[in-house]
């Protein structure tokens, strides 16, 4: 898939979740919303973006959601 549509999503995804007034939270729930409704190779996909290109154009919020995906999702998932 597109990394720009991939990016775009994140960011819709983080703006929802950007109500939870506990930040760590938020940033859970947008790691949450990516295992559950994302096919693998999309997570593989935003993942290998943010560790090779450092996330460009993702939310702070998203860019912490991939994170704590990249460090729950075992390499491969």
């Amino acid at each position: 898939m597109n990394i720009d549509r991939l990016v775009k999503m994140a960011n819709e995804i983080s703006e929802f979740f950007a109500a939870e007034s506990a930040r760590e939270q938020a940033a859970e729930d947008v790691a949450g919303h990516l295992r559950r409704f994302w096919d693998p190779r999309m997570r593989r996909q935003i993942i290998d973006y943010l560790r090779t290109e450092g996330g460009a154009g993702l939310s702070e919020l998203a860019r912490h959601g991939v994170e704590r995906l990249a460090a729950g999702d075992p390499p491969g998932a």
